[in-house]
């Protein structure tokens, strides 16, 4: 038989790999109804607490009502509407762009920007730990396609010194699966050494970093000129869906005229669009979101540093508790969820091996009174985890 897909399945479920859809049969938030459980969920990114926000829905309903539900064709033909186009002006001004590109998801938004800016002939340079979307589209460039070490900008130069031809030097904002914020200061001056372009995918960083939610950009004061092609998506802190380039006149040109996953797909619903509008608006005006979720943050980050947990250093929502073997990652989430909380294990080949974790994500919906709930179910699984030896 050419294709032995049961050897497959039984040699991920060996090795603890194999990964199972829960069933949400609840709106996002805090306290949730997963498989029939009632939970208390630290795993959505949800950050800003905006998925099920009643000014959110409403703009989508009515949205749903005034534009229909469908985008009915890709935007170059019949399918952007003025919601669509009403949302890319409002999130260039948040970013501070002449112009923004919408899209239906940020894989979608990842792969045509690098796949319309280099091939062959010239060369795209990428974090070790960038989000999968990032490596396929560098994969599918065709241009020469290599990786510096995590975060490190003398191994970029180094790599910089030997690329030809038009050089994109790609990272993630904040790294999604280790929490941590690139060195965007020192890999724009190692770029602009070397006349190469950054491309920052921001993706956990827009609305959660920054004086106004503007994200790592925002954060580090960086301009269009340091960080030329900015992505972002709206799945996260804004609580929506889909995903957005910002940049110049020419780069979003560029990308309508070059880039084939904008060209040849759908656009996404015009109500989405609506809804996003309005969770643009709260993510501006109600500051207390990100002053809250600083504070959930660091009252985690004490109290699991008085248990004695390994926590990976993440000033962001994203607190990665490194356990090691798929097994015990597996094992601790169990524990938690008898407990009633809800927290994904991370295993390869998502994370390298034996780095397996649980990722802690906090929201703004969360209170303190949950955190220390968590906190203290991890205490005690963190415990009885210690007895049972490592696989």
């Amino acid at each position: 038989m050419l294709f032995d897909l049961s050897s497959r399945l039984a040699e991920r479920r060996a090795a603890d790999l194999h990964r199972q859809r829960p069933l949400l049969e609840s709106p996002q938030g805090p306290l949730v109804r997963v498989d029939g459980e009632a939970l208390l969920a630290f795993c959505s990114n949800d950050y800003l607490g905006l998925a099920n926000h009643p000014q959110v829905i409403q703009a989508m309903a009515d949205g749903a009502r005034r534009w229909g539900v469908g985008g009915g064709a890709s935007h170059l033909v019949i399918g952007h509407s003025t919601p669509h186009h009403e949302l890319e002006l409002a999130l260039a001004e948040f970013c501070g762009r002449p112009r923004a590109l919408l899209f239906s998801t940020g894989y979608m938004a990842n792969l045509a920007a690098v796949t319309a800016l280099v091939g062959q002939g010239d060369t795209v340079l990428q974090d070790r730990l960038n989000h999968a979307s990032l490596l396929d589209a560098g994969l599918l460039s065709g241009a020469r396609f290599a990786r510096y070490l995590h975060n490190d900008a003398d191994s970029l130069a180094a790599r910089l010194g030997k690329a030809s031809g038009n050089t994109l030097v790609v990272t993630d904002g904040v790294f999604s699966m280790d929490g941590d914020l690139a060195d965007l200061p020192a890999l724009c001056a190692a770029a602009r050494a070397h006349g190469a372009w950054v491309m920052v995918d921001d993706a956990h960083g827009f609305g959660t970093l920054g004086a106004t939610g503007g994200g790592i950009v925002e954060q580090f004061g960086l301009s269009l000129e340091d960080v030329p092609v900015l992505v972002g998506t709206l799945g996260k802190a804004f609580g929506t869906g889909g995903a957005f380039v910002a940049g110049s006149e020419e780069l979003i040109e560029t990308l309508i005229q070059f880039a084939r996953p904008y060209i040849y797909t759908t656009s996404q619903s015009p109500a989405l669009a609506c809804a996003t509008l309005a969770s643009l608006r709260l993510l501006r005006e109600e500051g207390w979101r990100r002053e809250h979720l600083r504070v959930l943050i660091e009252r985690f980050r004490e109290g699991a540093q008085r248990i004695g947990l390994p926590l990976m250093d993440s000033p962001t929502p994203i607190q990665p508790l490194l356990v090691g073997s798929s097994g015990r990652a597996l094992r601790l989430a169990q524990y938690l969820r008898q407990r009633g909380i809800l927290v994904g294990a991370i295993r390869p080949p998502t994370v390298p091996q034996g780095t397996a974790r649980l990722r802690v994500t906090l929201s703004a919906a969360h209170e303190e009174a949950q955190v220390e709930r968590m906190l203290e179910a991890l205490a005690d699984g963190w415990a009885a985890l210690g007895d049972d030896g490592d696989d």
